[in-house]
């Protein structure tokens, strides 16, 4: 798909439009009946020209919304009231500092630079030890474990993990579940590691 100078349109899609009379090529997207959530993006109906601008002039945005919604969505400081991951109370977890412990941005900014090259040096240091391949070291990491792990210590480092990000106990929010993921994937790795006694 290629866009064009006109905005919006989608040439050569091979769609035609959505509309229920017309014959003509779907070319501009429009909101379908799902919209965007936690799934993931909505679908997308495609229309022509004319019926995009038929769709867009009787589109309303606030649909669905209480009068006190539209009212904050209106503000002119909308969308700044929400937390980002990095001023949470837990955005410090594992080992990364939070821009709230420092005053200076730039400071905060130095620190995170930091953690990130240390983890690349720890990382390499792991890879040129040869016990460990890249992928092995990486997972070491991402336990948050060193050179000298065994088994017995990979595993409680393991549960320990796994109950810190689990959805379960934490009180059903999902946030954490793409550490958890890593998690378990880099335990996959290290427990068939043969490096590990």
């Amino acid at each position: 798909m290629r866009q064009t100078k006109f905005h919006g349109r989608f040439d050569n899609t091979g769609r035609i439009c959505a509309h229920p009379a017309c014959e003509e090529p779907g070319e501009f997207r429009a909101p379908g009946m799902q919209g965007h959530g936690f799934d993931g993006p909505g679908e997308w109906r495609w229309l022509c020209l004319d019926h995009v601008r038929e769709f867009n002039s009787g589109y309303d945005w606030f649909e669905g919304m209480s009068a006190e919604e539209i009212y904050h969505a209106q503000a002119p400081g909308s969308g700044w009231r929400t937390e980002s991951p990095s001023f949470r109370p837990t955005g410090g977890v594992d080992g990364m500092p939070r821009w709230a412990d420092y005053d200076d941005p730039l400071e905060a900014i130095s620190a995170r630079a930091a953690g990130i090259k240390s983890r690349a040096r720890r990382e390499a240091e792991m890879a040129m030890d040869g016990r460990f391949s890249k992928e092995e070291a990486e997972a070491l990491e991402t336990m948050g474990l060193g050179l000298d792990t065994d088994r017995t210590r990979l595993r409680r480092r393991y549960s320990e993990l796994v109950r810190r990000y689990h959805p379960d106990r934490n009180g059903g929010d999902r946030q954490y579940e793409g550490r958890l993921n890593r998690v378990v994937e880099a335990y996959q790795t290290l427990r068939k590691s043969r490096a590990i006694a």
